[in-house]
């Protein structure tokens, strides 16, 4: 397995990777900076060396706010790679940073009396099931918020990701059929899809679509003019464009290129919106943070939720990961993480950090809320850097409560080159497996056919030709029905095991094992080819079979 952040990791950075790094020849005061122009200074300094450590990144926005005032607000680089400066005003696609918006949502709706945290689902979604039945009844508000139900990680992804033509009502008609892996309330798993139906509550209790709420009941509320509650409206020309590496040899490799002219393009989750929908701008981000840390409490005096909704919101429900804490060379390691409603809390050298990330195709960023400092920060970048994106999360933080005894870019930039050496090297293990495979048991139209999983719904194999004359050659091409970009050649790899060549080489290509049964293929399951795939790329979660 490659040394990668992958999007979990940029989700919950709570652990340090690596070996200490020598102390950098710069160095900012030991004690924490109270001035506020000051703190704004050495952030701005910190940011632009990051980005001359990984000096491929297009561009990073931050909102720094301190005291209830944003401190800092500011682009850095390009919105698309020889295009236009970002500025404060740029949007960016935050992803699961969303995820605190619909419990602040949720929030809003129990200090009105409409809903409660630990109601079941079904009393304000009455149809509301599950794979397994005994849950159904049980499963309370909270529950869908906390990922704490029993799916597996990213489960129920591929029914949005890669951008699906899903509608919510199809998303919830698809959960009973989602399988749960764990125990109730035992284990943390993240789960996007019950944030699906997190916002499908909002909309029940409050009589109008999740977005819309937002919108009139938080986004007006704060003066969030920039911000939209879903990224199908977000202006090309105003938006910081998609960026990743696309290859050869594997995703997450080769140069750094535009792979998007929108947001939209690779990151429409309008289905899914409660779970990761919104954009917005460092501007309009300090809003939200400085709300945050005033536990809800707005610069004119009123509310948008209570304190003790802004307690709870912080209130562990279920723990992530624990250890024996930090040490010289993990320095940010917790003792604790744990998931509240909507955010990670955990301990960060020896203080309370309440935190969040989001990532999405081209995009990586992240909320930092360290209460006891009366401070917070959101870093937004338009590339798949996630060592960049830690450097920033621990190296601001680091400058917030006056540390200066690691160097997170030095490390991130070492750890990253470990990182690709090991995946180039996973690739050509891949590749030198799939050259010694042997051949399928059957000719390859045997496979060919309509496969169908119960929750996913159906993936097409389908005889292809190519070539002509003599050359002309029979093979497979496989199609996902519901996701547009999932398609292209499906070609041996060894034995009863196929491997799509997706055609849109910005998606993960996945193993396809067929199961014999009196000669003839029965079932399929599926898995990444990659071992840095992200982890919405669930077609592990996957049992089809022959229609």
């Amino acid at each position: 397995m490659s040394i990668r952040l992958t999007r979990r990791s940029a989700l919950f950075a709570s652990a340090s990777l690596g070996g200490a790094a020598a102390l950098p020849s710069w160095v900012w005061a030991q004690e924490a900076a109270n001035d506020s122009a000051a703190l704004a200074d050495q952030v701005d300094a910190f940011v632009k060396r990051t980005m001359a450590g990984f000096p491929d990144q297009p561009a990073v926005s931050v909102a720094l706010v301190k005291g209830g005032e944003a401190v800092l607000t500011r682009g850095y680089g390009v919105r698309a790679i020889g295009g236009a400066a970002v500025d404060e005003h740029t949007l960016f696609a935050i992803a699961s940073n969303t995820k605190a918006v619909t419990c602040a949502a949720l929030a809003i709706l129990i200090d009105e009396g409409k809903v409660k945290w630990d109601e079941p689902v079904r009393t304000y979604l009455p149809g509301f099931s599950l794979s397994k039945p005994e849950l159904n009844d049980m499963v309370t508000v909270r529950d869908l918020v906390s990922h704490r139900i029993g799916f597996g990680l990213g489960a129920g992804d591929l029914l949005f990701w890669p951008n699906s033509d899903r509608t919510r009502a199809e998303i919830m008609a698809a959960i009973p059929h989602v399988p749960i892996e764990d125990g109730f309330r035992t284990s943390y798993h993240y789960c996007n899809l019950m944030f699906v139906v997190a916002g499908e509550v909002v909309a029940a209790a409050s009589g109008m679509p999740w977005e819309d709420f937002v919108q009139t009941r938080i986004l007006d509320r704060l003066g969030m003019t920039d911000t939209l509650p879903l990224m199908t409206a977000a202006d090309p020309a105003k938006s910081a464009l998609p960026h990743g590496r696309i290859g050869p040899p594997l995703r997450y490799q080769g140069g750094m290129q535009t792979i998007g002219r929108s947001i939209q393009e690779v990151w429409n989750w309008s289905s899914a919106g409660a779970a990761g929908g919104i954009v917005t701008t460092p501007a309009d981000w300090a809003k939200w943070i400085a709300v945050q840390l005033a536990r809800g409490r707005l610069p004119d005096g009123t509310r948008l939720y209570s304190e003790a909704r802004a307690n709870e919101m912080w209130r562990p429900n279920i723990i992530i990961s624990n250890s024996a804490g930090p040490t010289a060379e993990l320095p940010g390691r917790a003792i604790a993480s744990t998931y509240a409603t909507g955010w990670q809390v955990q301990d960060y050298r020896g203080e309370r950090m309440i935190t969040h990330g989001g990532g999405a195709p081209g995009y990586v960023s992240g909320t930092v809320l360290i209460p006891g400092r009366d401070a917070g920060f959101s870093y937004f970048t338009n590339a798949e850097e996630s060592f960049l994106t830690r450097a920033l999360r621990s190296g601001i933080t680091d400058i917030i409560m006056g540390k200066a005894d690691f160097d997170w870019v030095a490390d991130g930039v070492r750890l990253q080159a470990e990182g690709n050496a090991k995946s180039i090297a996973a690739a050509a293990e891949i590749d030198a497996k799939q050259a010694a495979g042997a051949p399928p048991s059957l000719p390859l139209a045997a496979y060919a056919g309509t496969w169908r999983d119960p929750w996913y719904g159906d993936i097409v194999i389908e005889a292809r030709a190519t070539g002509r004359g003599r050359n002309r050659k029979t093979g497979l091409s496989l199609r996902f029905s519901r996701t547009p970009s999932l398609q292209g050649p499906l070609e041996a790899y060894d034995g009863d095991t196929l491997r799509t060549r997706f055609t849109d080489r910005r998606e993960e290509d996945a193993f396809i094992t067929f199961k014999l049964e009196n000669g003839a293929p029965v079932s399929a399951t599926m898995k990444a080819v990659s071992p840095d795939a992200d982890f919405s790329y669930d077609f592990h979660d996957l049992r089809l079979t022959k229609v």
